[in-house]
């Protein structure tokens, strides 16, 4: 019997190229591509930014973790996670448990170049942003590498070259695996 397709989930950082990475990955796999933020959005039936303003973000993170949990019975998914998903501590064992985790790199500067596009990141409606990049990035580094398998620095990559990379390496994995039964 073959066994269902291995979940690949991303997280990383805002504007390190989870959603666009995840859903190339998706196609080029042949699964089904989830953005937790999306799912969030459908859900709540209002954007993050909303949510943020009218609930906070203690509140938000109760979402997240739960609709994390709510991916838990699928296999053959690419599942994108919103940044800050690693800062509640009960997602690190439901994330690993959940699939292949590859957290998603970048360097700072190309962070805040990336992220300076999109006016609704609620993180960043502060007077200095680029400060709350800094301050963010070195609170969570250490969660991403606790909770991931792999990781892959996007700053000069393409995303066919990052999504290739996190393919090959999704596949070695399995050999190794494989070869260790």
């Amino acid at each position: 019997m073959v066994s269902p397709q291995e979940n690949i989930i991303l997280v990383g950082f805002m504007g390190t190229g989870k959603s666009s990475l995840g859903r190339l990955i998706a196609k080029k796999t042949g699964r089904h591509f989830v953005d937790t933020d999306q799912l969030i959005v459908a859900n709540q039936g209002r954007e993050i930014s909303q949510i943020f303003k009218e609930n906070g973000e203690e509140y938000f993170r109760q979402i997240e973790t739960s609709t994390l949990g709510s991916l838990k019975p699928f296999s053959g998914l690419v599942i994108a996670t919103g940044g800050g998903i690693v800062t509640r501590p009960e997602n690190i064992p439901l994330l690993r448990a959940q699939g292949f985790v590859v957290w998603l790199q970048a360097e700072e500067e190309e962070i805040f170049k990336r992220v300076s596009r999109n006016s609704k990141r609620p993180l960043l409606q502060t007077e200095n942003p680029r400060k709350t990049i800094s301050d963010l990035l070195d609170t969570r580094r250490p969660l991403y590498e606790a909770v991931c398998h792999f990781s892959l620095d996007t700053t000069h990559l393409s995303h066919k070259q990052a999504a290739e990379a996190v393919i090959s390496e999704e596949i070695g994995r399995h050999s190794v695996q494989l070869g260790s039964e």
